[in-house]
């Protein structure tokens, strides 16, 4: 399991939320950014306990990048809004991806100290995490990270020894390309004009992400989008018809 830190902007939560993992037993930290800050005010917030995190960390100037390895992605967020997956508690996320963790990697994702993850950062999320306040919801970046490890952390201690073990599911990089091609042929036939573009792509992930796709399933429909791409010829359809 993995923490993604994207775009922050104090190199002092970036050591914080390296000292939280290691305390609840997570040993990757990955952060997402123009540039990596220096490493003493990190290693000085993360202490010598957990200097090593700081050592080891990744660095990736996109997110896409970052998290094409990930299968299961979790990202959080205390806003709201139409076009954004229904979110959950982060120990109804633990009881969610629990299962997932022994045969897939998981990544939970935080955003920008002020303003948190943007719905581009959102599309590449499976499940959405929101933890529940009262009237003020305000919590900083590192107590976020805190509550999010430690429900994890719960989680697996208590987790029963027999559970079953899930399939390996199709990574960020097999979902990314598939829906590339998705975009592709559906533009192609006029399916979705450009203005339509995004609503109906946001529409698309967050169908798929109710389900659970294997590398499998991701190449069978690459494979018929390539084939119908390859075959498609525009003068069999009606030139008056648009897209939505």
């Amino acid at each position: 399991m993995a923490i993604v830190l994207v775009r922050p902007k104090y190199a002092g939560n970036i050591g914080a939320t390296a000292r939280i993992a290691w305390n609840m037993g997570i040993n990757r930290l990955i952060v997402v950014g123009d540039r990596l800050p220096e490493r003493e005010p990190m290693a000085q917030m993360a202490t010598h306990k957990a200097a090593h995190l700081i050592d080891n960390l990744e660095f990736h100037t996109t997110l896409e990048e970052a998290l094409s390895p990930y299968s299961v992605i979790v990202g959080t967020t205390a806003r709201r809004g139409r076009q954004r997956i229904i979110e959950k508690s982060p120990r109804e996320i633990v009881a969610a991806v629990l299962p997932q963790l022994s045969n897939n990697r998981v990544a939970l994702i935080f955003g920008p100290e002020d303003s948190g993850l943007t719905n581009e950062d959102l599309k590449h999320c499976h499940l959405l995490s929101a933890i529940p306040t009262a009237d003020f919801s305000s919590l900083n970046l590192a107590q976020a990270v805190a509550i999010h490890c430690y429900e994890f952390y719960y989680g697996l201690v208590h987790s029963q020894k027999d559970m079953m073990l899930a399939p390996r599911l199709a990574s960020s990089f097999e979902l990314e390309s598939m829906y590339s091609h998705l975009e592709e042929s559906l533009t192609r036939i006029e399916f979705m004009g450009e203005k339509s573009r995004i609503y109906w792509m946001n529409n698309i992930r967050h169908f798929f992400a109710q389900t659970t796709l294997s590398s499998k399933d991701t190449n069978i429909i690459r494979k018929v989008c390539k084939k119908f791409l390859l075959n498609y010829n525009p003068q069999d359809t009606n030139p008056n018809k648009s897209g939505f």
